[in-house]
């Protein structure tokens, strides 16, 4: 019995000691760490979707960090929300932690989560088709936050590399001038458009991810911001499609016969062939607060749609009400006719008005609502009558021209303004038509207007508008021609004009200040019982101005939040901060701004 318990006890023993090897042994995947993940081709696609989601934050494209640059242009107005008045008024004191952080913080997750990507595949030195898309997706991903950032705080910190995360003494990085941003951007940029394959090539891989189409339309953007004409000319060249001179090196790309087809939500519309690049969104999920709201985003319920709808929508029917769209904007459309005498079709896709002339439209081309009847059209479940048209107001207080892009005012798709982020429209970041006006602006500033018109009459053929003539045009006027009319019209009330402005000189230029001044006139019409005002406003007709009467020099930027700055005290503040004006540097580096010139 003794020899059993000796032996009985010793395999035991060397059970538990076999035992406590296997359990040595097993990884613990629920705690995964950066060391053990992102080592293999699977966990980088996993890292990289990772990526995506955040350019997906209210802080980036779903709300505020969209809608900050809408309002920071002259193409609209804030009917006193409180979120919104230091970007439209430019004078944010940088305590505004709407504005002064949450597009910080959000642009910085995606700037992390795509140097931990890159950072794996450099330092496994990783390589074949699939990482080099990987690869080449994340870099794409890391400029367009870096664009985004430099073009909204002029200077921040810069990371390229996952490690500087793991100690003090880099973590805490300090600003760099906005000219590394850039050079650091261009980097990226130019790598993605090596290491991706155009739209054509991925097919339906390419849909609603980066492809070098993307990354040369932003290159091109880069370029242009710091007026490299020249260079981002010879991009613009490769984008076109080849009906317009271009090589199909990037793909094919091209207007969409119906404007609309660019807002609309739906597989028949959504990632089309005019889109190089668009962030998807869909309606989706019922998450509270925690998921839709904040960057943890963890439930199975996370909201995975959008919030513009909510910002532009009318309070009456459950929308915010936010923004509204200038007067100017509103008569810049009605000032020109097709060429069959009917309202050009893009006022219809941006703003939400009544307009008698649209009860009888009928061709495709010009008609604003051309596959139906536009009789039956309902805005909401509203249907917009001359006698209903009062309630179609921005905000049920102060009034304002309602925006419909990025909303489903058009489509009737939803009865109600569903606030939080739920519309599943996708936002579409850059369209074929901008490389056409951007390839006209390059071409006019390196050789004049002569080749420039033709790449103009294409976006305007497309909304049957007459042809700009060929003659008579200086390189000023032109500029004028495509500043303050046809990008407004093609892009009115999107993401863009407000960094427009700022690489044009406009803030650095009296005549150009007082000039966006008047085009940002308002009117608070709080008498519901009458349509709003829709016609110019003069000074003396305006409720405010919010160039003139508010913009302090140096906050065409929004200034680095104060808390950032006193969590990283190697952070040193920018113009805002400082209410530097950016005049000087800016035209010692660009020469004078365009004057402005009458057109006919």
């Amino acid at each position: 019995m003794k020899r059993i318990t000796i032996v009985l006890a010793s395999l035991a023993v060397l059970g538990s000691l076999v035992s406590c090897e296997k359990e040595l042994a097993v990884k613990n995947t629920n705690n995964q760490t950066t060391y053990d993940f992102g080592n293999t081709e699977a966990d980088l696609q996993e890292a990289l979707i990772a990526c995506y989601n955040r350019i997906r934050l209210e802080g980036t494209f779903a709300r505020v960090g969209y809608m900050h640059d809408v309002v920071r242009g002259d193409e609209t107005w804030n009917p006193q929300n409180a979120w919104y008045l230091p970007a439209d008024h430019l004078n944010s004191p940088g305590t505004n932690e709407v504005t002064d952080q949450w597009i910080w913080r959000d642009c910085f997750h995606v700037v992390n989560r795509c140097n931990f990507v890159t950072s794996k595949i450099e330092k496994l030195n990783l390589t074949g088709e699939t990482i080099d898309q990987i690869y080449g997706q994340a870099l794409f991903l890391r400029g367009l936050a870096y664009y985004t950032l430099a073009t909204y705080y002029q200077t921040v910190p810069l990371f390229t590399d996952y490690d500087q995360y793991g100690s003090l003494e880099t973590i805490y990085a300090p600003n760099v001038s906005q000219d590394e941003i850039f050079d650091q951007i261009e980097s990226d940029l130019r790598k993605a458009m090596e290491l991706l394959p155009s739209r054509d090539k991925g097919g339906e891989w390419a849909k609603g991810r980066a492809t070098n189409g993307a990354a040369a339309g932003y290159y091109a953007h880069a370029l242009m911001f710091r007026h490299k004409y020249g260079e981002a000319l010879t991009v613009l060249k490769d984008i076109l499609s080849m009906a317009d001179g271009g090589n199909q090196k990037y793909g094919t790309y091209k207007l969409m016969d119906d404007y609309g087809a660019n807002f609309k939500e739906g597989t028949e519309f959504e990632n089309n062939e005019e889109s190089l690049f668009e962030v998807q969104f869909m309606d989706y999920g019922t998450g509270g607060s925690d998921e839709e709201w904040t960057p943890v985003n963890i439930s199975s319920n996370a909201t995975q749609g959008h919030a513009l709808e909510a910002n532009f929508g009318p309070g009456s029917i459950g929308g915010w009400g936010d923004v509204s769209m200038s007067n100017w904007l509103y008569n810049l459309f009605k000032a020109e006719r097709c060429t069959d005498g009917t309202l050009d079709p893009r006022l219809y896709w941006t703003a939400l008005t009544y307009e008698p002339e649209y009860a009888t439209y009928t061709g495709a081309r010009t008609a604003a609502y051309p596959n139906g009847d536009p009789r039956s059209n309902t805005a909401y479940m509203l249907t917009i009558t001359e006698e209903n048209q009062a309630m179609l107001r921005t905000n049920n207080d102060n009034g304002g021209i309602i925006v419909t892009k990025h909303t489903n005012g058009r489509m009737n798709m939803y009865d109600k303004v569903v606030t939080g982020l739920h519309c599943g429209i996708n936002v579409r970041l850059m369209r074929y038509s901008d490389v056409l006006l951007r390839a006209a602006e390059c071409e006019n500033e390196v050789n004049g207007p002569a080749n420039a018109i033709q790449y103009i009459n294409k976006v305007r053929a497309r909304v049957a508008l007459a042809p700009l003539s060929t003659s008579g045009w200086t390189k000023d006027k032109l500029f004028e021609q495509i500043a303050n009319v046809e990008r407004p019209k093609e892009f009115g009330c999107e993401n863009g004009r407000g960094i427009d402005l700022i690489r044009w000189g406009f803030f650095y230029d009296s005549t150009r200040l007082a000039q966006i001044s008047e085009h940002s006139r308002y009117f608070f019409d709080k008498d519901v019982t009458v349509p709003i005002t829709t016609r110019n406003l003069t000074a003396g007709e305006a409720t405010d101005d919010s160039f003139t009467k508010y913009y302090q020099p140096g906050h065409e930027y929004f200034p680095i939040m104060q808390d950032i700055r006193n969590a990283n005290p190697n952070i040193s503040g920018n113009s805002a901060n400082n209410n530097t004006d950016n005049a000087a540097a800016w035209k010692a580096a660009y020469g004078e701004v365009h004057p402005v010139v009458a057109l006919d």
